[in-house]
């Protein structure tokens, strides 16, 4: 098949738009191409298993915004076009999702995509259609590997009230990290599939420290859930704070759908202290199904971290994590984090004992702070993964990515 290179597309799109370049639009736009070169080696453990899924890729991804038009209401248009290209991956290794795989067992050479937002802002309210890559804790788009996943729908984002923070909207279709067409939503663990994901809710600062939020999403036809959610930051003094944050959902069927029935709770509990932090988390699913949330997309959990989300039939889980930022020592840039997890209690269908699990995690990086190769950031993730339901693993990324302003 021919390859095609959207990206050039992406670069022309401000010469479509003569009538509406007024002074905003242009003078508040911003451009900038990220290159990341990632690679990729997960090694199976358990009995039975394939040997690995290894694979070396360099990505580019354009991202384009324009400032808004002026006037009352204003208008803008925002772009990301984005390539990867395979650098290396042996016979029978592909499958770690940086490369949409060929259909013979391995991957592509190169595949490229291009997503375009229009948007319009009223004093502080914006609404962006199109497509879309934003979190929350009702859903979030994926960025682990070598190119973002996005969502194609619309997105409203309102903040007329002071201390208020509102956001709906809806969403027709997925595109994920390794693939250049959007799909219909399918729901993680449970099946089904839909073409309709509407979702609302919003935040508020209570007090500096105290912020409070409650969320609905619709998964047409699959499942409704709604997440509240309290965070409360405590100053314990000079270089101190204690951070607490709690989290907790119901989900059940929508239309037709089986019954559905699932309640999580979440907390996470972390201590700072100059660049030192320590935190302990603990997660408890309950009901007849694991957590329900978009295939492909990140759920709002504690406990989902690398490679799993602890989010089995009636699992409990705990966290242990510490991170340690080296600018309090005068290398500002070197971060470090390291984490447990560990998962029991799971009910494994066809097995009366219980299932288990844990994860192990390391991340070290460093961004260069000034000098000519400012903004080159390196990062190595590494994992550990053990189960006696699911997969055993090890698993190592180590990312190198430069970010470059075009104006």
């Amino acid at each position: 098949m021919k390859p095609h290179y959207p990206l050039a597309s992406a670069l022309l799109l401000g010469g479509g738009l003569p009538s509406i370049a007024h002074a905003d639009f242009i003078a508040d736009s911003k451009a900038s191409v990220e290159m990341r070169n990632f690679y990729f080696n997960r090694d199976f453990r358990q009995s039975g298993a394939r040997d690995k899924a290894e694979e070396w890729a360099q990505g580019f991804l354009l991202r384009m915004e324009s400032g808004y038009t002026e006037g009352t209401v204003g208008f803008g248009i925002d772009a990301l076009g984005m390539l990867g290209v395979k650098l290396d991956s042996g016979d029978g290794t592909a499958g770690s999702g940086l490369l949409p795989a060929d259909g013979s067992g391995g991957s592509q050479d190169e595949y490229s995509k291009l997503g375009l937002t229009a948007k319009v802002k009223v004093s502080n309210s914006t609404l962006k259609a199109g497509a879309l890559h934003f979190r929350s804790p009702i859903v979030s788009a994926n960025d682990s590997r070598l190119l973002p996943q996005t969502f194609q729908g619309a997105l409203l984002n309102v903040q007329e009230i002071d201390n208020l923070t509102l956001q709906g909207g809806k969403i027709n279709r997925i595109k994920a990290n390794s693939s250049t067409d959007y799909t219909e939503m399918t729901g993680n663990r449970i099946g089904g599939s839909s073409d309709s994901f509407v979702f609302g809710g919003g935040e508020y600062k209570i007090t500096p420290q105290l912020t409070a939020g409650l969320h609905y999403g619709t998964l047409e036809d699959i499942y409704q859930q709604y997440y509240g959610t309290l965070v409360h930051v405590m100053p314990l003094g000079d270089g101190q704070s204690f951070k607490t944050d709690l989290r907790y959902s119901q989900s059940r069927e929508d239309g037709n759908f089986r019954d559905l029935d699932n309640k999580a709770f979440g907390a996470m509990f972390t201590y700072s202290l100059g660049g030192h932090a320590v935190g302990a988390g603990y997660q408890r699913m309950s009901g007849d199904d694991p957590f329900p949330y978009i295939a492909s997309s990140d759920p709002f959990l504690v406990n989902f971290v690398q490679i799993n989300d602890f989010a089995n039939v009636e699992e409990r889980s705990w966290q242990v994590r510490y991170d340690y930022n080296f600018a309090s020592i005068g290398i500002p840039g070197l971060t470090f984090m390291t984490r447990y997890i560990s998962g029991d209690n799971v009910e494994v269908a066809g097995r009366n004992s219980e299932g288990k699990e844990w994860e192990r995690n390391t991340d070290i990086a460093y961004v260069v702070q000034n000098g000519p190769l400012k903004n080159l950031g390196l990062k190595w993730r590494n994992a550990t993964v053990r189960s006696n339901f699911g997969n055993d693993l090890d698993e190592n990324r180590l990312i190198l990515s430069y970010t470059l302003a075009l104006w």
